[in-house]
């Protein structure tokens, strides 16, 4: 079995995994990272999105083999004590109901607004397409992306 040498918030980690290993699976069977979940298992949900080298990827889907060198950050990895400014809109506007898409939709947010600081609501519309809450919160999902963009302007 190959050796694999992952940068997973900001840490090395080697693992001994098949090279066609879903992220998602090395992440919460070989490491015990179990903050991002398993959805649909085809890249539909979101309930897996992770970064890779900063931008918002489906875990489920992205073989260990293609990951090797790259950054990944899972939600664990995004603020250690909560205050990522997306973490602090969530927990102020109480977006979760079951709570097992967060993670997703968190690191999705956070990619966007790297990425974009100031969307409107069509772009945070077309950026959260992707990631589905069976609760139905994408009104509050949508809040907590605006007040996130205030808090990263403090």
């Amino acid at each position: 079995m190959p050796k694999y040498t992952l940068n997973v918030n900001g840490q090395q980690k080697t693992v001994e995994v098949s090279e066609d290993t879903p992220l998602l699976w090395v992440l919460r069977d070989t490491l015990k990272m179990t903050g991002t979940k398993y959805g649909c298992g085809m890249a539909q949900c979101g309930a897996c999105t992770v970064h890779l080298d900063g931008q918002a990827i489906r875990s489920c889907v992205m073989p260990i083999s293609a990951v090797e060198n790259a950054k990944i950050t899972t939600i664990e990895g995004l603020s250690a004590d909560g205050s990522h400014p997306v973490q602090r809109a969530w927990n102020e506007i109480d977006v979760p109901q079951c709570g097992y898409c967060q993670a997703g939709q968190i690191m999705t947010a956070s990619a966007l607004l790297k990425e974009n600081p100031n969307p409107n609501d069509e772009q945070i519309s077309i950026a959260m397409s992707g990631n589905i809450c069976r609760c139905g919160t994408y009104h509050r999902i949508n809040e907590a992306i605006k007040l996130a963009v205030q808090y990263s302007k403090k």
